[in-house]
């Protein structure tokens, strides 16, 4: 089995969750990515939100949702995503930029549009009420 280390940002606001698009694919996700070598998972959500986002995360105000795992999508099935996911402040206008196409806030009802490991988060938010 092979473990891809994502690093994800979760901003909820009015009982709806942040996701990006890539630019040519189908699915959502919440925005982040993969860590470089040496990188914090602070360090990594700064960087892919600055990248993808055009916002700037502020250090100090991460706080850890969880780590959630699930298959990879569009992966063969023992690629495994392993994504630790944290909650923090940001300024800046939010934009998408570099590779994400669209940005769009979900709710739970909209789960069918991300990939199986931000699934598991959305239902996570929802079991917790914080997303509708």
């Amino acid at each position: 089995m092979r473990n891809i280390d994502k690093v994800a940002w979760v901003r909820v606001e009015d009982g709806r969750v942040l996701a990006a698009r890539s630019r040519g694919k189908d699915t959502f996700y919440l925005p982040g990515g993969k860590r470089e070598p040496g990188e914090s998972d602070i360090d990594t959500l700064v960087r892919e939100v600055t990248e993808e986002l055009s916002v700037t995360v502020v250090r100090g105000t991460e706080s850890l949702v969880g780590t959630f795992e699930a298959p990879a999508h569009g992966r063969n099935p023992d690629v495994v995503v392993r994504m630790t996911c944290y909650t923090a402040d940001y300024e800046g206008t939010l934009a998408p930029n570099s590779e994400i196409e669209e940005l769009r806030w979900l709710g739970h009802a909209d789960r069918s549009l991300v990939s199986a490991v931000s699934r598991s988060v959305l239902d996570h938010l929802a079991a917790k009420s914080l997303i509708d």
